[in-house]
């Protein structure tokens, strides 16, 4: 594989252009802090003022403890990408939404597929980070990833991303091991009217979103939408197309039924259709999901919540090799009540149902048996000891889950919060959490048939249990003036049973087993400022160390620690949101990863620079033009493996009536 390389005409080009614009915003704010000081002139630059920083901090985040709480109060490594944020990048999926939070790492593997993680393991397979869509599980029990492929929102009906890193299983349960994503969705009633958009580019060839909201009367509300996007090819290490071009259309529908003050009832669908655009053996996938959720309310301390759904996708990877069709049957209950004044208890039960059917129409591999039932029974409690009332609390809970692969596990965690001062909180954490074993460990068979110990394989381990982490952290969050916000978590996971494949003695068979463990260490800073009314810069800088090694029982397994995630030792990100007078806007994001270490599927890959920059004109908050630059700084980058993400420009046009 070639290393990443930059060109020096073209590198010192993209950085003249790069502090052209610099200089540029720059000017544009001096001169409205100067001269567009009339409040005629700064009430049209709202966008900003909108969203305090303490709006920011104040935000009701539900992730952590499953109930609505304000960000200054989280004893959690918590990042929220909001609306705003969202829409005044380049972003034009969820994947590269997610990119906006400092604490994940995001990498694009190709046009359709991207890896995601927290804290370390970051590989094609990541398998340790939770990630829900307003509370509906979306990974594959097949590897306990997310196929973020099929991950699609209209990210113009996102309210916000709640992103912690760190274990989240005491109370999410099995894969929240290194973190958590949920991207929850705005409710019918903020979604009212006419929404229609439009992009045309290179990367981004199309992008068709469309939605209506309405009213039955005072107690209903509803939205219906539908999206198509075209995404055009990366390219291959010698400089050529590949053949990864990728459409996906979706469409949906939610309901809000609001029939006392006491009751609320949501009920939603999805359902979506991909391919990719090549005339043979095209992989394809499709899926449908609906759900209920009903919220009862007793007081203002305690509530029950009933959830449901029913989620089906297909998919056929390989291409047409290989096929996998996934069937999910979940129901949830929660309660929260108050136990006299100091003690706040949640409490909850669940039951999962996943019948998982593959097939493969050659001899290469083959998840046997075929076809697997897999039934998750969970329950969970939690209770906030409240030690000295607004300053000091203890959190404990654990999460009892029954899977059908190890059995029963246990999750416990345990949080203190510290708040010496208004605005400033400082908390630590430990928890133990776990990866539960998926299809890929214990069913993978490389042939896809019997064959003697004196041939080559690669088979399941019967016997494979759940990977385990016992995570420590220690984090402080303060808003040292109205401007700013700042956060710091630092953390140090061991981990144990880790996944590896193994050569069983006097054979060529090598099994999946778990035979690894290391630890990792890191620190993540993030932070929000507010530069003048009209420039907010957010961002965060992450350090991280990981260090794995094979039990002393494994000594054959040369690869497989490699294998477990290429992770970069530090990342920078930076986004610079910008009004300007006359209706302008001016939006930049700016990342930094540095090296990649090799691994048996990937050269080493050289540590990058990426620029994105958005110029848009809104005229009465009903028509904005906008366009959009990704990956300004280099005509192409590679981020893993050897495919080459090449530059890109869009251009979008939006109604919102």
């Amino acid at each position: 594989m070639a290393l990443l390389k930059f060109q020096s005409i073209e590198y010192l080009n993209s950085l003249k252009m790069f502090f052209s614009i610099f200089l540029f915003a720059t000017f544009a704010i001096r001169s409205d802090i100067t001269i567009a000081q009339t409040p005629k002139e700064l009430s049209s630059l709202n966008d900003l003022k909108s969203l305090t920083i303490e709006e920011l901090m104040n935000i009701e985040v539900t992730s952590v403890s499953k109930t609505s709480e304000k960000l200054t109060e989280v004893a959690s490594a918590i990042q929220v990408i909001t609306q705003q944020d969202i829409r005044r990048s380049a972003a034009t999926s969820v994947a590269e939404a997610l990119r906006l939070s400092p604490n994940l790492q995001v990498t694009q593997l190709n046009a359709k597929h991207w890896i995601i993680s927290s804290r370390g393991f970051n590989s094609a397979f990541a398998n340790k980070l939770l990630v829900m869509i307003d509370g509906r599980t979306v990974y594959s029990p097949l590897f306990a990833g997310v196929y973020w492929d099929a991950q699609s929102v209209m990210l113009e009906d996102v309210d916000r991303i709640e992103v912690i890193s760190g274990p989240g299983g005491a109370l999410w349960g099995a894969n929240a091991v290194n973190g958590v994503i949920n991207i929850i969705t705005k409710s019918a009633k903020d979604t009212q009217g006419l929404f229609v958009s439009e992009s045309v580019g290179s990367a981004l060839e199309g992008s068709l979103e469309a939605r209506y909201g309405g009213n039955i009367g005072s107690k209903i509300s509803y939205r219906v939408y539908a999206q198509h996007n075209d995404r055009n090819h990366t390219f291959l290490d010698g400089g050529g197309d590949n053949t990864d071009r990728w459409r996906l259309s979706q469409g949906g529908f939610l309901m809000d039924y609001n029939p006392s003050d006491a009751n609320a009832l949501t009920f939603q669908g999805n359902f979506y259709k991909g391919n990719d655009r090549i005339k043979q053996n095209p992989s394809s996938i499709d899926g449908q999901n609906v759900m209920g959720k009903w919220t009862h309310t007793i007081s203002d301390k305690s509530d029950l919540v009933v959830q449901a759904y029913v989620d089906r996708t297909w998919r056929i990877d390989i291409p047409s090799t290989f096929t996998d069709e996934l069937l999910t049957y979940d129901i949830d209950f929660q309660h929260r009540f108050p136990l006299g004044e100091r003690h706040h208890i949640l409490w909850g039960t669940g039951y999962r149902l996943m019948n998982d059917k593959t097939q493969h129409s050659t001899d290469m591999i083959a998840f046997l048996p075929e076809n697997r039932n897999m039934r998750l029974f969970s329950s969970f409690v939690q209770d906030e000891i409240i030690i000295y009332p607004d300053r000091f609390k203890l959190t404990i809970g654990t999460k009892l889950e029954h899977n059908s692969f190890s059995g029963f596990e246990l999750q416990p965690s345990a949080r203190l919060t510290l708040t010496p001062f208004k605005q400033n909180v400082l908390w630590a954490a430990v928890s133990r959490a776990v990866r539960a074993p998926s299809r890929i460990d214990v069913d993978y068979n490389l042939p896809a048939y019997p064959v003697p110990p004196s041939s080559p394989s690669v088979a399941g381990g019967p016997n494979f249990t759940s990977e385990k982490v016992i995570a420590y952290e220690l984090g402080y969050r303060v808003q040292p003036f109205p401007a700013l916000s700042l956060s710091l978590a630092t953390f140090y996971n061991q981990y144990d049973d880790l996944y590896s494949v193994e050569a069983l003695p006097g054979t060529l068979t090598y099994q999946i087993q778990n035979g690894a463990k290391g630890y990792s260490a890191g620190t993540e800073l993030s932070g929000n400022y507010l530069m003048a009314t009209n420039w907010r810069l957010r961002g965060g800088y992450t350090l991280f160390y990981k260090k794995l090694r094979n039990k002393p029982s494994n000594m054959n397994d040369p690869f497989t620690l490699e294998s477990l995630g290429s992770d970069a030792k530090n990342q920078f990100l930076l986004q610079s949101i910008l009004d300007l007078p006359g209706s302008f806007q001016l939006d930049m994001v700016t990342r930094y990863i540095s090296s990649l270490p090799a691994t048996q599927f990937s050269s080493n890959v050289s540590s990058y620079f990426t620029l994105d920059t958005r110029i848009a004109w809104q005229f009465q908050k009903k028509l904005e033009l906008s366009l959009v630059g990704q990956n300004l700084l280099e005509k192409r980058h590679i981020e893993v493996g050897s495919v080459q993400i090449p530059r890109s420009i869009y251009g979008k046009i939006t109604l919102r009536y």
